[in-house]
């Protein structure tokens, strides 16, 4: 079969981009290895995590703030088994939704292990054993990544298991050690320690979610503590073992201080690596850089002409609506269109309670490069807003050029900041001043004040509610 375009992966950033191609008039078939689309963000990332998140949270707050809400509970207990299943069917609906999508805009879908064979040509080799190939003049490789692992350490997927077993544990463990203090550890770290687990997080960095304005994580790790977590920074893992129902981590400071630390379950969550293994990416001539990415030039376009890579398998941040922007953009660049990406507006999220959200430099990028910058701020604790929904914790940080008062980062930590930040990216997006958005009128009461109160106190210090 002969195709204009072809995805390998089914992703977000692929069955986007396959949509989009098949809306611009392309004939289009996506490849997928696995039986269910959406890739690791919908079956094993982002949405059976927010769905356990939401779960743990709806517990959390009964358990220790409905009461002073004059909402009295008795006999309140975890269903974890309950918990799972709803996440399962979050899960299987939203693939099914996909799927449909892919049969709406006419798009073939293949199940089976895609590979290349040559530059236009795929191979795609079934669990049956049976095998498939189709050809097309464009390729877009959208395989996404995979959980990296520490060497000496051995993923046993019972006692020592990554975000993939974290997510279907059939018990709430009694102590969870989790090894990496950022965004995957935090947030599954988060869904148990709400669940009554202890918490204990190992990181190599001396800050919880590094890459991020060093303000965040400070304000994160403090909140973090109070739910039950505890802290291991400048840490460098050792070594971790299981041993029946116990694990064994060992870990050493930078004055080579020993700790060890004893659980029923170990977290590996540092990171993860692109897939670009078993590709066959060779008989197409694909270069690859030192870290296993495929290097593309300002069009995601690889070394060799018509094949494409977007997502966790090019450079920047591993991030779902990263791939899926790039996914249009690649799309409409085949279109002959001129479509338009801007790294530095794509936010980050964690979604942690506060959460976590940031656009743009962060403080530290700026002090870097030198740059003259103004800094405001907004407690949450100031907000009306916050303090009826009993939300406290966190601030709002807005950086902003000294001379011309245009917005250079965002970053936030509290109550729906995951949604909040969207105004941030406009204002960027569209170079706003500090003062644009101070000087626009934002209902009372809400959180989005604190973004309004920000930008007055980085634009002329003039907060309104402090």
């Amino acid at each position: 079969m002969n195709y204009d375009v072809a995805i390998i992966g089914s992703g977000p950033g692929g069955y986007v981009a396959a949509i989009r191609c098949a809306q611009l008039g392309m004939k289009t078939a996506i490849i997928e290895r696995y039986n269910s689309l959406g890739g690791t963000c919908l079956n094993v990332g982002c949405i059976p995590s927010k769905a356990l998140l939401d779960s743990s949270e709806h517990y959390h707050n009964a358990a220790t703030n409905f009461s002073e809400h004059g909402i009295e509970l008795k006999n309140l207990k975890v269903n974890l088994a309950q918990m799972i299943k709803r996440k399962a069917d979050v899960v299987k609906i939203t693939s099914d939704g996909v799927a449909f999508l892919m049969k709406k805009n006419k798009i073939d879908v293949y199940t089976g292990h895609g590979s290349f064979l040559d530059s236009k040509t795929i191979e795609i080799k079934k669990d049956d054993g049976t095998v498939d190939k189709i050809s097309a003049a464009k390729i877009i490789i959208a395989t996404g990544s995979k959980p990296s692992f520490l060497p000496g350490i051995t993923i046993d997927k019972k006692r020592i298991i990554t975000s993939t077993e974290a997510l279907k544990l059939e018990e709430i463990p009694k102590h969870l050690i989790v090894i990496g203090g950022g965004v995957i550890g935090l947030e599954l770290g988060s869904v148990y320690a709400r669940l009554g687990s202890k918490v204990s997080v190992v990181e190599f960095m001396d800050a919880i979610i590094p890459t991020m304005d060093r303000t965040l994580g400070k304000e994160l790790q403090r909140s973090l503590k109070k739910l039950g977590f505890e802290f291991y920074l400048n840490h460098k893992v050792t070594g971790a073992s299981a041993k029946g129902k116990e694990v064994t981590l060992t870990a050493e400071n930078k004055k080579s201080e020993k700790v060890e630390l004893k659980g029923d379950y170990c977290l590996v969550a540092v990171g993860r690596k692109p897939y670009t293994e078993n590709l066959g990416l060779e008989k197409a001539g694909v270069k690859l850089d030192d870290r296993g990415r495929v290097e593309v030039d300002e069009y995601l376009e690889s070394n060799i002409k018509g094949i494409y890579a977007i997502g966790d398998v090019i450079k920047g941040p591993m991030l779902a609506h990263k791939a899926e922007d790039e996914g249009v953009f690649v799309a409409e660049v085949l279109a002959g269109q001129k479509p338009h990406i801007n790294y530095l507006t794509i936010p980050g999220v964690v979604y942690t309670w506060p959460e976590v959200a940031s656009v743009g430099f962060t403080e530290e990028q700026l002090k870097e490069k030198g740059a003259k910058y103004k800094v405001g701020s907004f407690p949450f604790r100031a907000s009306g807003r916050a303090r009826a929904s009993m939300d406290i914790d966190g601030l709002v940080k807005v950086l902003a050029d000294e001379a011309t008062d245009e917005i250079l980062g965002v970053h936030m930590i509290g109550p729906r900041t995951a949604d909040m930040i969207a105004e941030a990216m406009v204002a960027m997006e569209f170079r706003a001043s500090a003062e644009d958005i101070g000087r626009m009128c934002h209902p009372h009461p809400t959180f989005s004040e604190a973004l309004k109160d920000a930008c007055l106190d980085a634009s002329a210090k003039r907060a309104l509610q402090i």
